[in-house]
């Protein structure tokens, strides 16, 4: 049994104040496999106050120094890649190749924000102005349990990089990541209290540190309807806010596109991270007159995707992350069979075919359905599974209305054939902040974050760094 007792103060891995603990769990044979002892608000406080005591002589620190910072970062995280991965699938379920390459990607946030750091211009003139841009304070890294090690070392980076000192707040379902991720934070020997983890709720110790008068930033990556409570409470104090929220993202194929390829790549957006992901293309648009094509290619290809055990190496979609969100997933397989749309492949309940020792686990058959109007719940909620909706449409104006349709505008995906131009204008007309064409692409230099409910602000490179600043106008003199 597994005990995660310790959070990480000033410095030094010390008991919480609270007395509260939770049951850590395998999603993929729904064992309990530990627990984590949780902080609460007293313990936010006492974090907050370890961070404020050392930030002052860390926002005096040279670029030069936070370099090293990071750099030591970087390679104190990838020496604990192996652990971190582990950790993520005992605890997670994600399958090995995308936890090993989750917990790379969070070693390379640091090296990503240090480029950034290399050639950022701290002070510059504008007019007979000199403007500086000057780190913001204590942050709060309030982060998700899809992808643990990723989002705190995203956060982070770029909080460090800007010279603010930090408390984390994890997801208490992801208590032995972050002790595997701790290890390696201490190990990098940073100044004390310059980073901080508090295990614990967001109700208590995420809301302490959301309304905390000396937390002068909070960053958040979660659902909707947290990030709009976040809002509310940073408010009083005028923090300032990035939010990274939901999506309900759509896979635009045009009708020129190679539909063998269409259908990969729209699996290979759908099903990311096992359909746990807020970029997730889970609406697949397709034009009306080759609907009948895509279906008959489709739904083999979702009947061969693996779905099973996280260490077998062939395994694409591995179980969800609790019992809550397994139930919450089949609600919305039900909901969509109620409003009428129909299942092409997959359905509720388990998949077939589990060996015994998964069978009571979190698995969600991969499933699509068909015949669906945007207007229905399951083509307007972030479901958060291997659930995806084909929606057909009529030409490329429809397609870009029915793409726009949405609440949401995290990212889009656009498949196209050889016609390049066009794909970039279609691209060009969607609603989200990140659109991907022809691929599953990634620029770590580049802004990422939403339009409407899928937040506010951006993270990842200048944008990011710039998200922990603020300027200062000095005139004369």
């Amino acid at each position: 049994m597994n005990k995660v007792e310790a959070m990480y103060v000033d410095g030094r891995f010390q008991l919480p104040q609270g007395q509260a603990h939770s049951d850590l769990f395998n999603p993929a044979t729904g064992a309990c496999i530990g627990q984590v002892r949780l902080g609460d608000a007293q313990d936010a406080d006492l974090a907050v106050a370890a961070a404020a005591r050392a930030w002052p002589e860390f926002a005096g620190t040279t670029v030069a120094q936070r370099i090293e910072g990071l750099r030591s970062l970087h390679q104190a995280v990838s020496d604990q890649v192996e652990a971190i991965a582990e950790a993520t699938v005992l605890e997670y379920g994600a399958p090995l190749a995308r936890a090993r390459g989750m917990a790379q990607a969070g070693a390379h946030m640091f090296l990503d924000a240090a480029a950034v750091l290399q050639d950022y211009a701290f002070t510059r003139r504008m007019g007979t102005a000199q403007v500086s841009m000057e780190p913001l304070g204590v942050a709060a890294l309030i982060t998700p349990w899809n992808g643990n090690a990723m989002f705190v070392c995203a956060k982070l980076a770029s909080a460090l990089a800007a010279g603010c000192t930090a408390v984390v707040k994890p997801s208490e379902l992801s208590a032995l990541q972050t002790q595997a991720l701790l290890q390696a934070l201490h190990g990098a020997g940073l100044p004390a209290g310059v980073i901080n983890v508090v295990n614990g709720r967001g109700d208590e110790v995420g809301a302490a540190l959301c309304a905390h008068p000396q937390v002068a930033k909070v960053s958040f990556t979660g659902s909707t309807a947290v990030g709009r409570s976040i809002l509310c409470a940073a408010a009083p104090s005028f923090k300032r806010v990035t939010l990274e929220l939901g999506g309900k993202s759509p896979t635009v194929i045009l009708d020129d596109a190679d539909l063998g390829q269409a259908v990969a790549l729209a699996l290979a957006a759908g099903f990311s991270n096992s359909g746990q992901a807020c970029s997730a293309g889970t609406r697949i648009l397709v034009p009306r007159a080759r609907l009948d094509d895509f279906l008959a290619l489709l739904k083999p290809a979702v009947q061969a995707t693996p779905v099973g055990d996280p260490r077998d190496p062939a395994t694409v979609v591995g179980p969800l992350v609790s019992q809550t969100q397994w139930q919450r997933v089949q609600r919305y397989i039900r909901r969509g069979l109620d409003e009428g749309a129909r299942v092409l492949v997959g359905g509720e309940g388990r998949p077939d075919g589990l060996p015994a020792a998964l069978q009571a686990g979190y698995f969600v058959k991969p499933t699509v359905f068909v015949e669906v109007d945007n207007a229905m719940t399951i083509a307007r909620e972030e479901i958060f599974g291997p659930v995806l909706s084909v929606i057909a449409y009529e030409d490329e104006a429809d397609a870009v209305r029915i793409a726009n349709d949405t609440d949401y505008g995290l990212q889009a995906y656009v498949v196209s054939g050889g016609d390049g131009a066009r794909a970039r204008r279609v691209a060009s007309r969607l609603r989200a902040g990140v659109v991907s064409i022809n691929g599953l692409h990634h620029e770590p230099m580049a802004p990422f974050g939403g339009f409407k409910h899928s937040g506010l602000g951006r993270e990842l490179g200048p944008f990011g760094l710039e998200a922990f600043l603020e300027p200062k106008t000095t005139l004369g003199g």
